[in-house]
């Protein structure tokens, strides 16, 4: 199957180390300093891009949190692009994967476990030389995991641009409905750091 070009911006995009230190600088009270990854993963290449996430908090480096595969693929329909989420079956075993993507090397698609609420819906827009893509979760799906015996809601999306990725995943009340964590006030800011920088 031939992966389209604006699939492989996409991927091009989201791919590399990121950081929101501007953000958390002007805003400390709202937005913690982190560091995010967006490593390729050899998995689903027939059909996909896949990477895997993780994220920090910049002062606990060696402590990432939030492992998660993210499956960039065309539409059965062959028309728009989705984004699927999926959550590693043993998280402890791929922490530190995003600054270290060697651990990446032998996973397998049956590492990781299908999140099937929690599947964006991409649009695409196209500027001069390059795109704007916006993935958002619909109205009628819910985005749910378990973890420590619990089943989390989150709500998902994100916007990327060859300069900036902005997240916009909050944790979900499931009896109020309100966000408790995350983007609250808004997207994380993220841009993406040049290999030689800090």
């Amino acid at each position: 199957m031939t992966l389209s070009s604006q699939l492989k911006a996409l991927a091009q995009y989201l791919t590399g180390e990121f950081t929101n230190q501007e953000q958390a600088i002007a805003e400390p009270a709202w937005y913690v300093h982190l560091r995010l990854w967006h490593q390729p993963v050899a998995v689903f290449t027939e059909d996909s891009y896949t990477l895997f996430a993780e994220q920090a908090n910049i002062v606990k480096l060696d402590q990432p949190y939030r492992q998660r595969l993210i499956r960039l693929q065309q539409r059965p329909d062959d028309v728009a692009l989705q984004v699927q989420y999926y959550m590693p079956k043993n998280p402890t075993t791929l922490r530190g994967a995003g600054a270290n993507p060697d651990i990446l090397k032998m996973l397998t698609p049956e590492d990781f476990e299908l999140l099937p609420g929690c599947l964006l819906d991409v649009t695409v827009n196209r500027l001069e030389r390059d795109y704007h893509f916006k993935a958002t979760l619909p109205s009628d799906r819910r985005c749910c995991f378990s973890y420590a015996g619990n089943t989390v809601q989150v709500s998902i999306g994100f916007e990327a641009s060859p300069e900036e990725f902005l997240s916009y995943d909050k944790g979900i009340d499931s009896t109020t409905g309100k966000a408790t964590w995350g983007a609250i006030l808004g997207p994380y800011r993220f841009r993406k750091l040049n290999r030689n920088q800090g």
